[in-house]
């Protein structure tokens, strides 16, 4: 590899991971950012978002960005009508291709797989339709989509992408794309929570929730447990979970009931939404997010796997 080459690919690690873009330093010794850099670090959260939400992977999406500032290096720019666009639709295209490896690779996951949780500023709660999309409820949802079917929904729900714009990113008619919109979001509608749940209301009931666990009280736990409630946990083979779903209110409580009084938990804003952060020795050990429907807590997402958890260091920045 050349020089030219490993800098590129220097800038490419350090503008997907977020580095020194944040704070606007120089990326180069000779001076400020040139027109392509420019244009990359003005869309890049919004790229990352993209990738994310297609992925549910923070450390893929990561990838996907380097992979898309590479391809964008050797783009002509006097060519590019739309510099938004033509990302989004490089940062798709990459996406897709990593969403189908990584469809094999949970194939072989040990236990349950679970998104990986990111802690975000609370700029990401006040966009509710953001907050939505990228909720660890809706991003098991979105596991149910076929690749494209995710890429379309993503793009035209979430972003607001126009159909013909969706169409060059899928590599699909523009008419194949609608067709592919329209059954993709009547998936979402029949899976996805029952109705709008506030933050507040969230958070209202996870204090409760956290009382409960923590005091012991096994019928205000009970109470607030849909009958149907499933629990899944992710260690990925590496720290002990729960090897399958556990189903029922009852099951579900007694496997709470063994997380110890000691256990500190605390609130957090997770994908956007409020969840509790379980620490252990001063380190992130679990992560646990919920689905409300009807009042009651339907869903519990508790994420353990290590190597899931390096975005609970630092707010992850999420745009549409």
């Amino acid at each position: 590899m050349n020089e030219r080459s490993e800098r590129t690919m220097d800038t490419g690690e350090r503008l997907a991971r977020g580095g020194p873009t944040n704070t606007g330093e120089r990326l180069t010794r000779s001076g400020p950012m040139d027109s392509a850099t420019e244009a990359f670090v003005a869309h890049r959260n919004l790229l990352f978002t993209v990738a994310y939400e297609m992925l549910g992977s923070a450390a893929d999406a990561e990838d996907v960005l380097q992979e898309t500032w590479l391809r964008w290096t050797n783009v002509d720019l006097g060519m590019v009508r739309d510099r938004r666009a033509y990302l989004v639709r490089i940062t798709t295209s990459q996406a897709l291709t990593r969403l189908r490896t990584l469809g094999r690779r949970k194939e072989s996951y040990v236990g349950p797989w679970l998104p990986e949780p990111l802690l975000t500023s609370p700029d990401v709660a006040e966009d509710v339709e953001l907050a939505d999309s990228v909720s660890m409820a809706m991003l098991l949802v979105l596991e149910t989509l076929a690749p494209t079917e995710r890429a379309v929904f993503v793009l035209r729900e979430v972003f607001d992408l126009a159909y013909d714009e969706i169409a060059e990113a899928v590599d699909k008619t523009p008419a194949a794309v609608r067709q592919i919109a329209h059954r993709a979001r009547a998936h979402v509608a029949a899976r996805r929570p029952r109705g709008t749940v506030s933050a507040a209301e969230t958070r209202d009931a996870l204090q409760a929730f956290q009382r409960a666990v923590e005091t012991g009280d096994m019928q205000s736990l009970l109470d607030m447990l849909a009958p149907d409630v499933v629990f899944l946990g992710d260690g990925g083979g590496v720290v002990q979970a729960a090897p399958a779903p556990v189903v029922g209110a009852e099951m579900v409580a007694h496997v709470l009931g063994r997380i110890a009084a000691a256990v500190s938990l605390r609130p957090a804003q997770v994908n956007g939404c409020p969840a509790l952060v379980l620490r252990l020795d001063g380190g992130v050990d679990t992560v646990m997010a919920v689905r409300i429907d009807d009042g009651l807590i339907t869903g519990l997402y508790a994420v353990r796997n290590p190597e899931k958890l390096s975005h609970m260091e630092r707010e992850t920045a999420l745009r549409r």
